[in-house]
């Protein structure tokens, strides 16, 4: 089908020819007032300044959509969650309204612990069910590309469980889903103290039936202290390096524990969280090719510090933005809400969270050729803004749904 729109007041982030952008560039974001854009077969074919139409398009479609008074951007691209789980966990919410700190919860069977035994008992067609719902929600709330991390089976049986169901969703979405295996995401209660049995699980068990099975894109490690140690994490990247799988990683979420300095070394596609990072990591992520994925959202609902996004735009690093959806410490898969946080507390500026929750996200899902601009060639996944004063004014009126509609393949989603 082919789709012309016309009249979009800003079609934005509009752009020829793209790459990573990291420091001052962030702040580029291309726009063309009074736009038209023409969509075939799902695709963007063309688009330009209205009274370029006729050029361009000399023989209109059947099918126009009227954007007068709309901003019309390419879908976000959400490139951290945890968004297949059993279920939620807002009895710990109560909690640490009470007082309960993170490690007290844990020492009561909470935590990731919790949503691993959730999971266990949880069938397939049960996580896939609640998976699709929730990423049929994300993609109404403007999402156009996902990244979806096991880490809540932590056994052989349950991180399949999870990667199957993974695998299912991304067969059913009408949108790209990425596969992250982060089975080392805790440990197991079993092996507590004995991180050798565990790590030797993850490798000489799990990742060669991943790979038979082509169940992950990526492999995840939660590089923290009283988790897993750089040196852990160094072991279990190169085991899947053997598979393919390229290295996204959380890292100095909590504690700087050189994770960082090691992520880059392993030529990690990106390094995520990044809410404790002292100069010198500052600094060595801006001299990498490592994306920092930021989740302000996570900071916000665990009442951290936030990431200090500011020193890393100025230093020349690669940011991205993503929600980190999961039941524990970031329930909301809405970007649009990460975008108002990245600016209200990150001190970003509108035009640099919106280049960070797109074409650098999509680069943090090696996407960036199927999304994350408005380019030709690239899929038709937009937003369609209601009618609003400025584009600043979308992270500024953080409250508003002001998404009037979400076109997923060049057709509106209903």
């Amino acid at each position: 089908m082919t789709t012309l729109i016309t009249h979009i007041q800003q079609l934005v982030a509009v752009r020829d020819s793209y790459h990573l952008l990291r420091g001052n560039e962030l702040q580029s974001l291309p726009v063309l007032e009074d736009a038209f854009l023409l969509v075939e077969d799902g695709i963007i074919a063309q688009y330009g300044k209205m009274y370029e139409l006729e050029l361009k398009v000399p023989v209109l479609p059947a099918h126009i959509i009227d954007a007068t008074g709309q901003f019309v951007l390419p879908t976000w691209c959400d490139s951290h969650t945890h968004l297949v789980f059993a279920q939620s966990r807002e009895g710990e919410f109560i909690d640490k309204i009470k007082g309960l700190s993170y490690a007290d919860i844990a020492a009561r069977g909470g935590g990731i612990l919790n949503s691993a035994e959730k999971l266990a008992a949880a069938t397939e067609e049960e996580l896939f069910q609640s998976g699709m719902t929730r990423l049929q929600e994300m993609m109404r709330l403007g999402t156009g590309a996902v990244e979806i991390k096991s880490g809540y089976g932590l056994s052989l049986e349950g991180e399949l469980k999870m990667l199957r169901v993974i695998k299912k969703i991304k067969a059913a979405a009408p949108i790209p889903v990425k596969a992250s295996f982060l089975g080392a995401h805790t440990y197991p209660a079993a092996y507590k103290e004995n991180h050798a049995a565990y790590i030797s699980l993850l490798v000489n068990e799990l990742l060669p039936i991943i790979a038979k099975e082509q169940l992950a894109d990526y492999i995840d490690v939660f590089c923290e202290s009283g988790f897993f140690s750089p040196a852990e994490m160094e072991t279990i990247c190169l085991a899947a390096g053997q598979y393919g799988l390229l290295p996204k990683l959380h890292v100095n979420q909590l504690n700087s524990i050189g994770g960082l300095q090691k992520a880059i070394q392993l030529n990690a596609l990106s390094v995520d969280h990044l809410e404790t990072m002292k100069p010198v990591d500052i600094q060595d992520l801006a001299a990498s090719n490592t994306i920092g994925t930021l989740l302000p959202t996570a900071a916000f609902f665990l009442r951290m510090n936030y990431q200090p996004a500011r020193q890393m735009i100025d230093a020349g690093a690669a940011i991205a933005l993503a929600t980190d959806y999961n039941p524990g410490s970031s329930p909301s898969g809405n970007m649009n809400f990460v975008l108002s946080l990245s600016c209200i507390q990150l001190k970003m500026l509108p035009e640099e969270a919106i280049n960070a929750a797109t074409i650098n996200a999509a680069y943090a899902m090696e996407l960036q050729d199927e999304l994350g601009s408005i380019s030709i060639g690239k899929k038709a996944n937009l937003i369609f803004t209601k009618p609003m004063p400025s584009l600043a004014y979308l992270p500024y009126a953080f409250g508003a749904n002001l998404i009037d509609k979400v076109m997923i393949n060049g057709i509106i989603l209903a």
